[in-house]
């Protein structure tokens, strides 16, 4: 190819491309709305917009009375809670802890596993009258004369919970958590405000096992103990525990 030749080429095709670079600019792009209705509202957007909105506030309406449903009420077995109380003495010479025992405990706790700062426990009863010794005699001692149960008006010891403090924001089966739960004590005449020391396990979705124990004065509570011949001394404080097996009914 001569010299001539390739240089009126080349030229030509520098002409092809720039009227191809000219046309791409002057023609418009194809138009976005070609297939798109010209009658469509302009208000579609915000009609969307509210639909969602609308969807949204009534998920969360569904989702506060589900968490409001997941709140459950357990109650305390019978068979399976136990209160005590151990007060120690000094019987014919010997160191000795005495042991009184009852299964006869009401009591209930509603419960949100997923909200646990929300728990409400009820009151906790005890029939004093169930509590019973090693020994017959010191039994009936402890019902006529200690706790005075077998008056109507002493029947009953009531624990009245006031606060509930250090308990973790949820629970799963399976998880262990310590609390402290303070209330109003009643024994006899007397109103005092006791501290127990809890720990809990949530067993399974619908059962709650526990413990728990705080010490008192006997004698704050308007308790007397008789004096025997065979009993040197007594403590003045006594332990007082809970074991608890809670379950949600049918």
């Amino acid at each position: 190819m001569s010299k001539r030749l390739f240089l009126t080429t080349l030229l030509l095709a520098v002409l092809v491309m720039m009227l191809a670079a000219c046309q791409s600019q002057a023609t418009p792009a194809a138009p976005v709305v070609e297939n798109t209705p010209t009658t469509a509202p302009t208000v579609e957007t915000p009609i969307q917009e509210e639909s969602m909105t609308t969807s949204n506030a009534n998920a969360d309406e569904s989702n506060g009375e589900a968490a409001s449903d997941g709140a459950l009420t357990l109650r305390f077995i019978n068979g399976d809670t136990e209160a005590r109380f151990l007060i120690n003495e000094v019987l014919l010479g010997q160191d000795k802890t005495v042991v009184g025992i009852t299964s006869l405990v009401e009591g209930e706790l509603t419960v949100d596993p997923g909200d646990l700062a929300s728990v409400q426990v009820g009151e906790v009863r005890i029939d004093a009258r169930g509590f019973t010794t090693d020994d017959d005699r010191r039994t009936n001692r402890l019902r006529n004369d200690i706790l005075r149960s077998a008056q109507d008006a002493y029947r009953y010891i009531t624990f009245t919970p006031t606060s509930i403090e250090g308990l973790p924001a949820s629970a799963a089966p399976g998880d262990s958590f310590n609390f402290l739960v303070t209330g109003d004590l009643k024994i006899l005449d007397t109103i005092r405000s006791v501290a127990f020391a809890m720990n809990a396990t949530a067993v399974d979705p619908v059962t709650v096992q526990g413990s728990g124990t705080a010490t008192i004065r006997y004698a704050d509570f308007g308790i007397s103990i008789p004096r025997v011949p065979i009993v040197a001394s007594v403590e003045d404080e006594v332990i007082l525990e809970i074991d608890f097996t809670a379950q949600a009914g049918e």
